[in-house]
Order: C-alpha cells, then sequence, then structure tokens
C-alpha cells in the first residue's frame, strides 16, 4: 500500500456537513467533500491486510486496496478503471449504500474502518471533472436486441452492461423520467437528481434507448416485446408496499412512504404532482417503520416544516456496538442514527399501533398505541412480543407515513401476461447466478427477484444477470464475473 503506517497515524474522519438548521431549509446534498489532504490521509488508513474480507462484505466485489492505493498516489484513472471495473455507478452507491464493505473492513475490528464509501464517491466526481468517464459500447455490434423493463439501479446496470458487451438495449420506464427507485424513491438531500441525469446521459451517448412513460402490461404488451427482442430482463423492483390493516386505516391524512417521498421529488425537479397533495407543514407526523424510508420521511418531513416528527419501531432498540452475536465481519444490526434523525424526530421503540383514531370529518387526529417486550432466543434474535400492561394510549398526529417494507413486485401487468413462475416470497421465481425465468427469453433481476434489499445488490444482480444474457444470446460472454474481476492481476 502507499503509505503501510497510514492506519496508525491517522483516524477516520468523514467530510462536513452543512449545519442541520440551515440544510434543512432546502433539498441539496449538504455533505462536503474532503480536502484534497483529508482525502489523501484516509486513503492512507487502508491496510495491506493478507486477506481483505472488505470484497467479500462488498455485494459488488469492488477491489477496495487497489482503488485505495491508486487515490493515495494521486493517479486518478487507475483508480477509476479499477472501481468501474466492478461498479457501473459508484456516484449512486457512494451516495446511498449502507456500505457493509467498512462492517468487513479488517481495520475496524479494532479501530474504526476505512472511509471506503466516501472515497469511492471521491473518485468517480473526480473521474467526471477529468473527463474519464466515456462510453463502452464496442464499434462492432452483435446484432441482437434486449428489451429491459425497469430503470432502477438493477436496469440501469443490466442496461450498461448489454450495451457494453455490444448488444442494442432499449429500457422501458413506466414513470415520465428513468432512474426508478434513484430518481423517486431517494430524496434530493441524498441525491440530487443531476447526478441520474448525468449517468443516464453517459448511457444514451453509448446508445441505450430509454422510452419513458411505458408501463409493459398496460401501454406496451408484454408479449409483442417478447417477441420483437432477442431477450427480455424484468427489473421492476419490488414496489408493493406492506399496508397496516387495523381499524381507521381509511381515514384521511394516513399515506404510503413512496407515495409522500415521490410527490416532494416530483416538486424537487418541479414536475407536475398528480392527484391530492401529501404535505405536512405544521402538522405532527408519525413514521411508522425505523429503516432508511422511514428516515427519508423524517428529513423531508423536516424540510416541508411539520409540527412535530415521531418515528416508530415496533422491534427493539437494536445495541450500540456489535455483540458476541454479531462478530466481525458480518453485518452488524446495530443502533444507526442517520443524518435525517440528527435534523430533529422523537424516535420509539417497542411500539405497536393498534388503531387509526379519526375526527367527525374522517380526517386522523391520533394513534392508538401500545408498548411491547420481546422474547428473543439464544442468538439474540426476536421470537415473540408480549404488550407492557398499562401502556396503551393515544398519540395525537395528522399525518401517518407506512414505512414497513415492500412485499413483492407488482403482479398485474407484465408479470401476469408473460405468466412467470412466482417463488414463495411472490417474486419472479429465478435462481440466483441464472437469472433466467420459466419463460423462453425472459431472465429477471433485482428487487423483483430477490425481495427488498440494497441498492448495491440491485446493482450487482443487474450486472450478473447481464452476463447470463449475453451467453445465452452468443454463446459466451466478454462480461466480466464478478468473482473472475477480482483477479486484479489478470485484468490489468
Amino acid at each position: 500500500m502507499g503509505k503501510p503506517t497510514g492506519f496508525q497515524e491517522f483516524n477516520r474522519e468523514l467530510p462536513t456537513k452543512v449545519p442541520a438548521a440551515e440544510r434543512v431549509k432546502n433539498y441539496k446534498e449538504f455533505v462536503n467533500l474532503y480536502t484534497d489532504e483529508k482525502l489523501n490521509q484516509q486513503s492512507a488508513r487502508c491496510m495491506n491486510c493478507g486477506i481483505p474480507f472488505c470484497h467479500s462484505g462488498c455485494p459488488l466485489g469492488n477491489i477496495i486496496p487497489e482503488f485505495n492505493d491508486a487515490v493515495y498516489r494521486k493517479n486518478w484513472e487507475e483508480a477509476y478503471h479499477i472501481l468501474s471495473s466492478t461498479n457501473n455507478f459508484p456516484e449512486f452507491t457512494g451516495r446511498i449504500c449502507p456500505a457493509p464493505c467498512e462492517s468487513a473492513c479488517v481495520l475496524g475490528i479494532n479501530k474504526p474502518a476505512v472511509a471506503i464509501e466516501e472515497i469511492e464517491k471521491h473518485i468517480i466526481e473526480i473521474a467526471y471533472q477529468k473527463n474519464l468517464v466515456k462510453q463502452t459500447a464496442p464499434l462492432v455490434k452483435t446484432g441482437k436486441k434486449v428489451a429491459v423493463v425497469g430503470s432502477g439501479p438493477a436496469g440501469l446496470a443490466a442496461a450498461a452492461q448489454l450495451t457494453k458487451a455490444g448488444h442494442a438495449v432499449t429500457v422501458y420506464e413506466r414513470d415520465d423520467k428513468p432512474g426508478g427507485l434513484l430518481r423517486y424513491g431517494i430524496p434530493d438531500f441524498k441525491l440530487e437528481k443531476w447526478v441520474v441525469e448525468r449517468r443516464v446521459e453517459v448511457m444514451e451517448k453509448d446508445g441505450v434507448v430509454f422510452k419513458c412513460n411505458s408501463e409493459v402490461g398496460v401501454n406496451v404488451a408484454a408479449d409483442e416485446l417478447v417477441r420483437n427482442n432477442d431477450a427480455v430482463v424484468l427489473a421492476g423492483g419490488s414496489t408493493v408496499p406492506r399496508n397496516l390493516n387495523i381499524p381507521g386505516r381509511e381515514l384521511k391524512g394516513i399515506h404510503f412512504a413512496m407515495d409522500f417521498l415521490k410527490q416532494q421529488n416530483k416538486r424537487v425537479s418541479d414536475i407536475q404532482v398528480q392527484g391530492e397533495d401529501i404535505l405536512v407543514t405544521g402538522k405532527d407526523v408519525v413514521v411508522i417503520g425505523g429503516g432508511d424510508t422511514g428516515s427519508d420521511c423524517v428529513g423531508t418531513s423536516n424540510r416541508q416544516g411539520a409540527s412535530s416528527i415521531k418515528q416508530f419501531e415496533v422491534m427493539f432498540q437494536p445495541p450500540e456496538q456489535r455483540t458476541k452475536h454479531m462478530p466481525w465481519p458480518t453485518y452488524p444490526m446495530v443502533m444507526k442514527t442517520t443524518s435525517s434523525h440528527e435534523e430533529g424526530a422523537d424516535r420509539f421503540w417497542g411500539v405497536n399501533t393498534l388503531e387509526f383514531l379519526g375526527d367527525e370529518e374522517g380526517n386522523l387526529r391520533a394513534l392508538k398505541v401500545v408498548d411491547v417486550e420481546w422474547e428473543q432466543d439464544f442468538l439474540g434474535r426476536p421470537v415473540k412480543f408480549n404488550i407492557v400492561e398499562g401502556s396503551e394510549r393515544e398519540i395525537p398526529c395528522q399525518r401517518v407515513f407506512l414505512a414497513m417494507g415492500f412485499l413483492h413486485p407488482q403482479h398485474v401487468g407484465v408479470i401476469q401476461q408473460l405468466g412467470v413462475e412466482l417463488d414463495e416470497r411472490k417474486n419472479v421465481k429465478a435462481k440466483e447466478g441464472v437469472y433466467r425465468t420459466n419463460v423462453s427469453k425472459v431472465f429477471t433481476a433485482g428487487d423483483m427477484r430477490r425481495g427488498q434489499s440494497l441498492v448495491v445488490w440491485a446493482i450487482s444482480e443487474g450486472r450478473e444477470t447481464a452476463r447470463k444474457v449475453d451467453e445465452f444470446l452468443m454463446g459466451h460472454s466478454v462480461l466480466e464475473s464478478k468473482d473472475a474481476v477480482n483477479q486484479f492481476d489478470q485484468v490489468f
């Protein structure tokens, strides 16, 4: 490595942020960049460890020690080529990935892990500045046509890789702009949409055709798509939200989280919002669900000027640090405080909502809740909960956002029309490593196949599916597998 003693000399430092009181006044990203000196120091913390577990911690298999070394030496072209060999979209993962690679960092055994995610973001931003991000499609084409359904991270990754292999790719997106979750699920203060548009422009220059307002199975016939293409990739995501069917669910003021987030993303992009406005200005807000989507609702509610914000999680409060049941290098389920929580919210664990309460006009006025205590098994996993006697109470609120995760992809439309098989969780059935459905020429990738997961997993699935499609079309694939690309000395 560039500086063998760097991990002993420098502590982990993250870039500074715009103060919470200032950043809630707009929807701009608020994490600053490192100075050149700080970036050099943080990359120097990467150890020359015998086995870099960060490789296996990253679903993409990013070649992390090597790109850290290139950053330390300020060889930006080499750093970009190493990073882009495994990751099509570092500008996305460098902003919104929970960084499982850092949980597996060897330095993290007894010190704060290397700031891998931030270094990754800096590599791609410097690469754009230096005009290193170029088209990858070959001049000689294969003559094969592939349709990709869905333009989220899995669909975009599949399209980028298939284009790199020389195929003609068309991406069908039911919304008015490409990006899927990246555009309408992630708030701008975490991922500004010019970042998505910049990448889409690169892909369009590479020859990818995006057809928006095109919902396959509704205004685009699914069977025609299969007939007119040599292969089809279903990458529509897991879009059916988990509901909370308790008394009072029909009251006005109760919304799914994604409906709220999508509307605000459209407002920020000056796109007209359809239907009833979902706004929380001057309202008491309760977010039900303690994950990242719930956190995004907290940050958006703060920016809209909510009177108060509470976030409920039915599970018990996680520990601050790893326990004996969360050994390194596994991904630890520890207490996570996001930037949105820093901006203001009251968080509650072990709270179960029993009923939505309304006024005479059918508007939400409060929640009836109860505290619960969890029984755990010998590994610290929840088994069942018991109601705390005498804890039932009302929580005044006028807006509730349900952020309890997603069940499976939408079945009505392309899935039903094509007749693809579903697994026991009602996702599209296709084995990992194969990604092919029971329908000829039809493959699947991302959350539509594996269920709700991380953006980095969606990109990985899109890449691996593209390789299998390429093999299906050509008999072999020119695209690297995740395992092969990690043999870095053979690649460069």
